[in-house]
This record gives C-alpha cells, structure tokens and sequence, in this order.
C-alpha cells in the first residue's frame, strides 16, 4: 500500500504561467525516480521504510555531535536538527531525481501537520508519496517540471489554499535549488499558515486585514469570509459606507444655526 503524504489533498490556486505549461511535457517528469542523482545513495529500494537508516550507514552519514562545516558557518548535527525542526513552518527537500530525501519533522508528536509527512517515508519516490486521486499527481509534475526548467524564468513557485476563510491562509511555496554552477539540484517546500503572521503584523503596525470587493482575483477567500475585529480587519464595502457617512454629518461644533 502507498504511504501517501496526504490524506485529504488539497486544491491550490494555481499561477496563470502554471496553468498554461505543454501538459504533454510536464507529464514526463519521472516521479519512480529510476534514474540517478550525484548523491543518490544505489543499493537500496527508495520505497524501503527504514531506507534512511540503511542509506545513512552504507554512506557512512554524519551524524550526533559529528561537525558539518557549512558555507557560512560550523554546527554540530544535532544542531542542525534542533533549529531546522523549530524553524517557522514545514519544510521538506525533493531532489532532481524525484525522491523525497528530507523534512523537518515537528517537535510534538501529536502536532497535526498541513502537508502530512512521516519518517518511514523519507526515501520514497514522489509517486509514492502523492495519492493516486483526482489530477494531484498531473499537477505535481507541473510544479517540478516548471522549476527544474525555470519555466518564463521562474525559480518559485506560490500557491495558496483557497478556502474561503480569511483566518486560515495556508501557503505552499516551491523554490528551485541550484548547486554552485547554477545546475537544478532539487525543490525545498514551504508550508505556512500566514494569518497568525498577517494578525500579529496588523495588531503591532496598527494596519487592517481589508476585503478589496473591486479585486479580481481572491473570490474563494473572500466568499464566507470572518475577518477578525480584534486585529482590526473590515470590509471595504462598510469602511466606505461609514466615511461617507461621517462626511455627511453636518458641523455642529460652534451651536450656530441659520433660520
């Protein structure tokens, strides 16, 4: 049975340069990932469940309290883990040969992710990972195949989850990772729910969280909206309505009258 890293997946909000990619061309991304990375680790099933432990000791990983010197810094393993694991939002690294190699799995085990991961699925190819419904695999292709070509130039890709609620912004963000020359090397994901950062920033800055009723894009998240009072968020249908008011209001401040 397929380890899928979605139980319910989700429709996002795909990019006008997306949508308009060759299908017949994006649809050759080889998500069995038969074929081979610089670092592939050979000799072992990409689907094995425990592929990380094994992979780890044939390549003889580093691992514990072992340093890693990096391009701008030197950090032991475990420190590596403990600020990857904090760090804001899920994050996971597919390389160029479609295998899923990595993701910072959350410090409380009974934290309900957004985009589902698990360790036994480290290794796996991206078929695996992704659930044989609806057009997810079709569209998942699309992402990888658009960032390993740059497709228009495009080294990212944004995505948002509509889904009608202005509390729950959920993002998935693609990057394109490049080696030193510049070469594809893989994709890192970004998975957030931005409005407890738009809340904080709209409470600390004294801003508003509007609705734009004359905006052409955003209808699903603006339809059953709730935007939040507390962090000062409002319509711009009632904001206008209560400026035209005020500025109808006659000036009665000095008492005169004429008769």
């Amino acid at each position: 049975m397929k380890r899928e890293l979605f139980k319910e997946e989700k429709i996002m909000a795909e990019p006008k340069w997306l949508k308009d990619m060759n299908k017949d061309e994006y649809l050759k991304e080889d998500f069995d990932a038969k074929g081979k990375s610089k670092y592939t680790v050979e000799g072992i099933d990409k689907n094995d469940p425990d592929w990380l432990d094994k992979a780890a000791k044939k390549v003889h990983a580093a691992e514990g309290d072992d340093y890693v010197k990096l391009d701008s810094g030197l950090l032991t393993v475990n420190q590596i883990n403990w600020m990857l694991r904090n760090t804001i939002g899920e994050m996971t690294f597919v390389d160029n040969n479609n295998q899923f190699l990595w993701y910072n799995r959350p410090t409380d085990p009974n934290h309900k992710m957004l985009a589902k991961r698990t360790p036994e699925q480290v290794g796996d190819t991206m078929k695996t990972i992704h659930p044989d419904v609806r057009d997810v695999i079709p569209n998942a292709k699309k992402v990888v195949h658009a960032l390993r070509t740059k497709q228009d130039g495009h080294d990212d890709v944004y995505m948002p989850v509509p889904n009608g609620n202005l509390k729950k912004l959920i993002l998935h963000y693609y990057k394109r990772v490049e080696d030193d020359e510049g070469n594809y090397a893989g994709i890192y994901e970004w998975v957030q729910d931005l409005y407890p950062l738009v809340k904080y920033f709209c409470e600390t800055t004294g801003q508003k969280l509007v609705v734009d009723d004359d905006a052409t894009t955003g209808a699903t998240y603006r339809r059953n909206s709730d935007p939040d009072a507390v962090s000062g968020a409002s319509t711009k249908k009632a904001q206008v309505k209560e400026e035209k008011k005020t500025e109808e209001k006659p000036d009665t401040s000095t008492g005169a009258s004429q008769h």
